[in-house]
């Protein structure tokens, strides 16, 4: 009898045990919502389809989910500074974000490309091997060769506006966007032209 007892007393534990899990795990997103949620709050800056046509506000489409989720979060919470996407996020739950997030990376990215013909040797260079007497890693080696980056890790970079790769960049060196110190170490090392070079080459990959 003993043991009949606790063989229910386990069985009932680990039911209990699915049953928590199982409410404390995310639900699986709903593109659905997701493509409502971004037609109210995200598409008037990000385009429709989220290939922006803005230079200064970036493409969304096609990107890795985990990157935008964590994003968003950090926009809400502070942690990455943005009067205008404060304010956006605030009005997302962390569900509404994991549907957006799906949604957009359901969506095909557009082709970029690369606007300055005298700067995108130096871009390459850059992206592809960094600069080794200063220590600068290849953008290669997280983002990928062609810039569709590492799931959960490192975001996708490929047709990205320029501008906007540029404007990060600076925000990464002059300490204005903390929320990611590998990158800001990066940037650190890097001077205006090498930062137009490289965000201009990473526009025309693909």
């Amino acid at each position: 009898m003993k043991l009949l007892a606790s063989l229910f007393t386990a069985a009932a534990l680990a039911a209990s045990a699915v049953t928590s899990f199982a409410q404390q795990a995310p639900a699986k997103p709903d593109l659905a919502k997701g493509e409502a949620s971004y037609a109210a709050v995200c598409a008037a800056c990000h385009a429709a389809d989220g290939n922006s046509t803005i230079a200064a506000n970036p493409s969304l489409a096609q990107q890795h989910p985990e990157y935008l989720v964590k994003q968003l979060q950090e926009f809400k919470s502070g942690k990455r500074a943005d009067a205008v996407m404060q304010g956006m996020a605030a009005m997302l739950s962390d569900d509404d974000m994991r549907n957006v997030a799906a949604w957009l990376a359901s969506q095909k990215a557009k082709e970029g490309f690369a606007k300055d013909k005298d700067l995108v040797a130096l871009g390459e260079r850059i992206y592809r091997g960094g600069i080794q007497d200063r220590k600068i890693a290849a953008c290669a080696g997280c983002h990928s060769p062609n810039g569709a980056g590492i799931p959960s890790q490192y975001p996708r970079l490929s047709g990205q506006h320029a501008d906007y790769t540029v404007k990060q960049l600076t925000d990464f060196r002059d300490g204005k966007r903390g929320n990611n110190i590998q990158m800001r170490d990066v940037a650190a090392k890097l001077n205006d032209r090498e930062i137009k070079a490289v965000s201009d080459y990473i526009a025309g990959l693909r």
